[in-house]
């Protein structure tokens, strides 16, 4: 039978330990183009993907000061996929006429940056696609400290942000990485006390 969203949903988790084989390139693909549907404010079309799947490159995101355990996580992935956002993009579809004839003609005030809201969307998405492609990834953010040396490696632009690493590939057993992982060391919230209905009441 068919596998549902939500079957999907269940197996989701993060990945840190890969066995090192290869992705084929057309498999990478399809979770790139998966990636761009997702939602984005007044199709504003600010997010961008950097997809890293040259052995040597992704040698060189590996920090000089990471441990053994770090270095192998990143090193025996597939690929890394970068999601990035422009943000000039979203105060520049808001400032076109057809936006703000409805907003009394001038920007909208954000009440989030949703740049990142739609980039946190296509994070989830490579995630899902992964899963989908009988693959596993896992999350790590690009650190103040080591974001000018990730942009000069990759060619990264100043005007897109980094908003968020992924790793992807096939995913291998290990034991010590799921027992110090936080899904391990942290219980879940349980449901009502993330979901209300109708109401934000005790």
């Amino acid at each position: 039978m068919e596998q549902s969203f939500y079957d999907l949903l269940k197996r989701r988790r993060a990945v840190r330990s890969y066995t090192g084989e290869r992705v084929p390139r057309e498999v990478l693909e399809r979770i790139a183009r998966a990636a761009r549907r997702g939602p984005n404010a007044g199709y504003s079309q600010g997010l961008r993907i950097l997809v890293v799947d040259e052995p040597e490159t992704i040698a060189a995101l590996v920090d000089a000061g990471a441990d053994e355990k770090s270095r192998a996580w990143f090193t025996k992935a597939a690929a890394h996929f970068f999601v990035l956002t422009r943000e000039q993009d979203y105060h520049d579809r808001y400032t076109q006429p057809d936006k703000l004839a409805v907003t009394g003609g001038v920007e909208v005030v954000w009440p989030v940056p949703f740049w990142h809201v739609d980039a946190g969307a296509a994070m989830m998405l490579v995630m899902l696609a992964a899963l989908e492609e009988g693959l596993g990834a896992g999350v790590y953010g690009v650190t103040v400290e080591n974001d000018a040396r990730v942009r000069e490696l990759l060619g990264i632009p100043s005007d897109l942000t980094i908003v968020v690493g992924l790793t992807v590939g096939h995913p291998a057993e290990d034991p010590d990485w799921d027992r110090a992982s936080s899904a391990f060391s942290q219980r879940r919230r349980a449901y009502d006390d993330v979901v209300r209905w109708n109401r934000w009441t005790p």
